[in-house]
């Protein structure tokens, strides 16, 4: 018996919701089952390939819903969890028992634990750190920018290779690491050290690059990467060097993706006025309130560039 599991790829969360889902599958569900996992990415147009739906069960977690009849298992807590109003009403129209929204859930892996218990009896107390950190890292709820930029705990170290390592084969190893052993374990392993410290030396790279590209303007700081061979950062260094800005906004390039990427800082002396998924919605994006994305295709820069501009301006605050 075949599970295949796509999950958020490259996101803390993803990964944390992915694992604790393998855990209760096997203990509740079918203990013998052989489990594989595919990430998914934010992408201009559709998000999946329905040919990744080939096990005989098939679950998304923390990804946007598909309307795919292979679909099995659906866990997810984003605003933006339907590329369209037909998805909707194909999940709403689901009587499987097994598709779950929650989008005041402040991370999916968190979501998940608590359905297991709700529904299935299901607890795991050795997945407690995990599950406190995914809550921790994706709702924001750090204590300073300097706490997440600092990366001072395991939680945080690994989700530095989480968000910087390019093989997926690699972070399906973290996570079935991440079954069996506490964070600290799995840190100090020699296979996570040896690619951490790469990692960290990009990771401070970077912020000395966004330090040099960010301009901060009427509570909005932007920059832009395209052209510096960086394509994904630490999403709290802009508020690390200007804790003063209520919102950011970047645009970065990768091989299948142009991104505009908007958040907002949990710390800003001036609170957040708009829905920062409503904003990407707009543009074919989506996410949180708090923060999100659009994705394009990579050869489309001069929409991204404008795109990026125009949603500055709205966020600008009057002088």
């Amino acid at each position: 018996m075949k599970l295949r599991i796509l999950y958020h790829g490259n996101c803390f969360d993803g990964v944390s919701s992915a694992a604790f889902f393998t855990k209760f599958y096997k203990a509740k569900i079918h203990p013998d089952a052989e489990v594989l996992y595919t990430p998914t990415m934010h992408r201009a147009g559709n998000a999946f390939d329905r040919e990744q739906f080939d096990g005989d069960e098939n679950a998304i977690v923390d990804f946007k819903y598909c309307p795919d009849d292979r679909l099995t298992w659906w866990f997810d807590h984003h605003q933006s969890a339907f590329l369209s109003p037909e998805d909707e009403q194909h999940f709403l129209a689901d009587t499987s028992g097994k598709k779950f929204l929650d989008t005041a859930s402040k991370s999916c892996a968190e979501f998940i634990a608590r359905i297991a218990k709700e529904k299935y009896d299901f607890e795991d107390h050795s997945m407690d750190e995990l599950i406190h950190w995914a809550h921790i890292i994706d709702g924001a709820l750090y204590e300073s920018p300097a706490q997440c930029v600092e990366l001072r705990s395991s939680a945080l170290k690994l989700m530095q290779v989480i968000e910087g390592e390019k093989d997926p084969a690699f972070v399906e190893t973290i996570i079935r690491m991440l079954t069996e052993k506490p964070l600290d374990e799995i840190v100090s392993s020699e296979e996570i050290q040896a690619k951490l410290e790469p990692i960290l030396k990009q990771h401070w790279e970077t912020v000395e690059l966004i330090k040099d590209h960010s301009v901060a303007e009427r509570g909005v700081v932007s920059f832009d990467l395209t052209g510096t061979g960086v394509d994904g950062y630490n999403k709290f260094i802009p508020y690390y060097f200007h804790p003063e800005v209520t919102y950011v906004v970047s645009l970065s390039q990768s091989s299948f993706r142009t991104k505009i990427s908007v958040g907002s800082n949990p710390w800003a002396p001036r609170p957040r006025t708009h829905n920062i998924a409503e904003i990407c919605e707009r543009y074919g994006g989506g996410g949180h309130a708090v923060v999100g994305a659009v994705s394009l295709k990579p050869e489309e820069l001069e929409l991204g560039q404008r795109y990026m501009n125009e949603i500055i301006e709205e966020l600008q605050f009057e002088d």
